[in-house]
């Protein structure tokens, strides 16, 4: 049923492209999948064009106008989840992104961001109404509470006080000579006593359990790996690193609970990464493919910090935001994440983090320094560890 699912989605996502291409009416296909615009259908429009994009670069500025003009309709499209609706607006401006860059096509670029920016704050204004209901539902929820526990304890200051009233009246009995009519009105009391003993303690019980909140496990983490500066440059890349290590020291530290995203950014086509396809498996990590289209401008890190502080708005549980990087380009992010009420954590190389960015971390996680190879005037590499 799930694989049956996946494909009338993709199914779906195809009909809508092919329409847009064809410049046919789309919102009675729209109207008749309501159910299908959801977060999955964003993520499958992302992988989508990221490999059609790889496949066929001549024709990928023509897929991306597509796109754009599907975001346009799906993000003013009011039936269904809004929500949904947005994030599928917002995975294809976001994707289109890779070819339509500032350099390239300006005019495209400038239209992207711009309609980006809008959708960025629709969402948030979603955000923010229902984190506002939430709220007025957790306030009523208090009270109920609150009004249940005060009853609760009147009801058991007067379950102690008739057990002092029987306690006394069955000490008075006890001190006289009775007869068997006395002994089973006595019998009867101590019956009672028991009955209120009871219920007193299962009052304390519930009133002890109503004041205590449990503590739930969340997933508040969110890990950026920065794969570039672990292998430090592409044109002898150091592989020797251990990503599982590095997610076993994030998991150790006190802010961390449980680990909800996992990103590496790296231009995942060169073969020399290979090495690291199973452990990135293993790890759960998502390897997000990232194009350089230009020297001057790194890509992975462009696209980490967008990542970053979409999840930051949207993702209200993720608390702590760990950069496995030593780029001091990433100190700004630092910051702009403090002003959300995030936690930063930094993850490097000891001794080739940006000193700026170390400062701005509110903990630091040293990776051991790798050994790399140098060439030697015997033409031969041996190791050398830094220090």
């Amino acid at each position: 049923m799930p694989n049956e699912a996946a494909n009338q989605e993709q199914s779906f996502l195809m009909d809508l492209l092919k329409a847009i291409y064809q410049n046919q009416e789309i919102y009675p296909l729209l109207q008749h999948n309501l159910s299908k615009l959801n977060d999955n259908l964003a993520l499958m429009l992302r992988k989508w064009v990221s490999d059609r994009f790889a496949q066929e670069p001549a024709k990928a500025i023509n897929i991306a106008r597509v796109i754009v003009k599907l975001s346009t309709i799906i993000q003013g499209f009011e039936q269904g989840n809004r929500a949904s609706n947005l994030e599928i607006a917002i995975a294809g401006y976001e994707t289109v992104l890779q070819v339509c860059t500032h350099q390239a096509f300006p005019r495209e670029w400038d239209i992207v961001q711009q309609a980006l920016v809008t959708a960025y704050q629709q969402r948030q204004q979603i955000f923010s109404r229902n984190m506002a209901e939430l709220r007025e539902q957790t306030v009523q929820t208090q009270s109920q509470i609150n009004t249940l526990t005060e009853k609760l304890q009147q009801e058991l200051e007067q379950a102690k006080l008739q057990i002092n009233n029987l306690t006394t009246v069955i000490a008075q009995l006890e001190q006289k000579e009775v007869n068997s009519e006395f002994k089973t009105e006595i019998a009867s009391l101590i019956a009672e006593f028991q009955n209120l003993k009871q219920r007193q303690v299962c009052l304390e019980q519930f009133t002890t359990t109503t004041n205590v909140s449990p503590k739930i496990e969340q997933f508040n983490t969110a890990i950026f790996y920065d794969i570039e500066n672990l292998t430090m440059g592409r044109n002898n890349p150091n592989l020797n690193f251990s990503l599982k290590q590095i997610q076993t020291d994030i998991e150790n530290t006190t802010q961390v609970n449980k680990i909800a995203i996992q990103c590496a950014y790296a231009d995942w086509s060169d073969s020399r990464l290979k090495l690291l396809k199973n452990e990135i498996q293993e790890l759960g990590i998502e390897a997000i493919q990232i194009f350089d289209y230009s020297y001057k401008r790194n890509a992975a890190d462009m696209q980490l910090a967008i990542d970053v502080m979409e999840l930051a708005q949207s993702r209200p549980t993720l608390q702590v935001f760990v950069i496995v990087s030593g780029d001091g380009a990433f100190a700004a992010l630092a910051k702009k994440l403090h002003e959300y009420g995030k936690t930063v954590i930094g993850c490097a190389y000891e001794g080739q983090i940006n000193r700026i960015l170390k400062s701005v971390c509110d903990r630091f996680i040293p990776i051991p320094a790798p050994q790399i190879q140098i060439p030697t005037p015997s033409s031969t590499l041996t190791p050398l560890k830094r220090g």
